[in-house]
């Protein structure tokens, strides 16, 4: 039974697939992954994926609500916000974040530092190259709050 004839059902019978390939043109056959081209990542969405690293890493938090910064909350449980700028496959980012206190502000900072950079990298196939990280509130825990009265 050949391609165009139909079975007893009434339907034609699946192709071989080495008789498709045989037959389909050069170019509509696939072409090697280095020559398809290349995928570009926006700087607002490499933005968006430092915002979540660096909400994953331990006594760092964000600013949550408000408008236009007015009433925003001090939380931990929501992302700090980045900004990102892209040149060819190096991305530099702002980081501004609020930390839990009393920590070595240094080592946390050295430490997210590192973090973003390492995951980022991982997620996007950029490098990281400056990461500014500005620590915009701290947030003392509830046995400082009494010693500093």
């Amino acid at each position: 039974m050949t391609a165009a004839q139909t079975d007893q059902t009434g339907r034609r019978p699946a192709p071989d697939p080495a008789e498709v390939e045989e037959s389909a043109p050069p170019e509509l056959a696939p072409r090697p992954a280095a020559e398809r081209g290349l995928t570009t990542i926006p700087a607002s969405v490499v933005g968006r994926i430092a915002e979540q690293v660096a909400s994953e890493y331990t006594h760092v938090g964000g600013a949550a609500g408000g408008l236009l910064g007015v009433g925003a909350r001090r939380n931990f449980d929501s992302r700090p916000s980045a900004t990102c700028d892209l040149y060819g496959t190096v991305a530099v980012l702002r980081l501004n974040v609020g930390v839990a206190f009393p920590v070595d502000l240094a080592d946390t900072c050295r430490g997210l530092r590192r973090y973003v950079r390492e995951r980022v990298g991982e997620l996007t196939g950029l490098q990281v190259g400056r990461l500014d990280i500005e620590i915009s509130w701290l947030n003392p825990g509830t046995a400082t709050r009494g010693a500093l009265r």
